[in-house]
């Protein structure tokens, strides 16, 4: 785990367009400081991952920043289309899918795919399709 994890998890999570962050609250996020060049240079906030490893992290979550001041340590995070999805992203589900897994069963002998109701497979059986 980076030291950028917590904060594309925080973005991952959040379902607002523009999330407006100062840059101590990005350190409470990843709990620790950001470099000082952070807050010298915009560009260390720029969108590229090729060449900056905490843009991955935005950028995975689906957010890239604008509006970067390093004077007042502020900058907001949009959400952009900036990935292409890969198999290295998980699929984002609902924190309750599975919470059910392992609590049916199934009585031996049953066929799943007899009908629920024969009377539903009368009709099945009398419908043609036009051919």
């Amino acid at each position: 785990m980076g030291k950028y994890a917590p904060l594309e998890t925080y973005l991952a999570q959040s379902t607002l367009a523009e999330i407006p962050m100062k840059f101590i609250d990005i350190e409470r996020i990843i709990d620790g400081r950001l470099p000082a060049s952070s807050r010298k240079y915009p560009a260390w906030w720029s969108n590229e991952s090729s060449t900056h490893v905490q843009a991955e992290a935005w950028k995975n979550a689906g957010y890239k920043t604008v509006n970067v001041n390093v004077e007042s340590e502020k900058l907001v995070f949009i959400r952009g289309n900036l990935v292409a999805p890969t198999a290295e992203l998980k699929p984002r589900r609902h924190p309750l899918f599975g919470c059910m897994k392992g609590t049916v069963t199934i009585a031996e002998g049953v066929d799943l795919t007899d009908p629920a109701m024969p009377e539903w497979a009368e009709i099945a059986e009398n419908m043609r399709l036009p051919e």
